[in-house]
């Protein structure tokens, strides 16, 4: 099998941006990128997933190629489904438009769709996977958790001070990050299903969990609290700027499951303390995103409260995946060791 020219790399890398323009609006179903190369190796179409229900990605990039498919090649962030829902199989899609070679990133976990690379090799058509995986997994790392495990992928969200201090001891707590920073939260809520907070952080802060100053979204996260305390009917989740659900729940499996019923594949869990410390000490917080300003409260609400930690020996230690600056302050993105690390 000839390995990936650079033309397809380069076809998989841009695959790969386009995918990720459909986050926050596909679930429950993948975000997916193609480019279709022609006979040539030019690109003649490219497309991305957009929502659900909507053509998927390689359909659309082969209506844009349009005949100048014929002989080319599909080159998709996921292995292509082979399976009829909302609509067609894409594998007949690209049988049907005559291409000869099908590169693509990750393989598709899913029992209904998986198998689509074997049933393009029986229908003659050149077959390449593994093609960036790493890079196109971990841009559609939610719903490849989603479909491996039944449960919404969990990130969890907090600004604080270099001391770790979120709020102050008066309890003020806006604003510890600068203007760059709380923008770029806005971008995080719109890439998410849905949004979380527990009752307390929901009385305090009367927060409104929806997506604003400026950043464009096709639709508003479902906004969740949870826990056993009634909010005011005043309170800003209520409005009917987005959805709101509440969970008079505190185990984090069955908000979960609660969720996943409800086809959320990703959350953003954005507070508070004592919610994070529940999500912590059960494991399900799947990935950390920190924003960290350049200064010190010392004293004051922690961002995290009770993890179930006793000692230093059962410290939970993560990956740094990525540092940032954002404006003044930084962003820190980390994730949890594996088994044995």
């Amino acid at each position: 099998m000839p390995a990936a020219t650079e033309r397809e790399i380069a076809a998989m890398r841009h695959a790969i941006t386009l995918a990720r323009r459909g986050l926050g609006s596909t679930s429950p179903n993948p975000i997916v990128g193609c480019v279709i190369l022609d006979d040539a190796h030019r690109v003649v179409g490219e497309g991305f997933h957009q929502h659900a229900g909507g053509p998927h990605a390689e359909a659309v990039a082969l209506a844009a190629a349009d005949a100048r498919a014929r002989g080319g090649t599909a080159v998709a962030t996921l292995e292509p489904c082979r399976h009829t829902g909302r609509t067609g199989p894409c594998t007949q899609a690209l049988i049907d438009a005559g291409v000869t070679r099908v590169v693509y990133a990750v393989p598709d976990p899913s029992p209904r769709a998986r198998g689509g690379a074997d049933e393009l090799r029986d229908a003659g058509i050149e077959v390449l996977g593994g093609v960036l995986a790493d890079e196109a997994a971990r841009s559609n790392e939610a719903w490849l958790h989603f479909a491996s495990t039944g449960r919404p992928f969990v990130t969890w969200k907090f600004a604080a001070t270099l001391d770790g201090r979120t709020a102050a001891a008066d309890g003020t707590s806006r604003w510890i990050t600068g203007d760059e920073a709380r923008d770029d939260v806005h971008r995080l809520r719109a890439e998410h299903d849905a949004v979380m907070v527990g009752t307390g952080t929901a009385l305090v802060d009367d927060p409104s969990l929806t997506v604003r100053l400026g950043v464009s979204t096709s639709r508003q996260s479902l906004r969740v609290v949870v826990g056993r305390r009634d909010l005011p009917s005043s309170a800003k989740v209520y409005d009917d700027a987005a959805p709101t659900l509440t969970i008079k729940e505190h185990d984090p499996d069955l908000v979960l499951k609660e969720l996943a019923d409800r086809d959320v594949v990703s959350v953003l869990l954005e507070g508070g303390a004592t919610l994070a410390g529940a999500f912590m000490r059960a494991g399900r917080i799947d990935k950390v995103v920190a924003y960290l300003a350049p200064a010190f409260l010392g004293a004051g609400k922690s961002a995290l409260a009770d993890a179930g930690i006793g000692t230093v020996a059962e410290i939970l230690r993560w990956h740094v995946d990525d540092v940032e600056a954002i404006g003044g302050d930084l962003r820190v993105t980390a994730r949890p060791m594996s088994a044995g690390e």
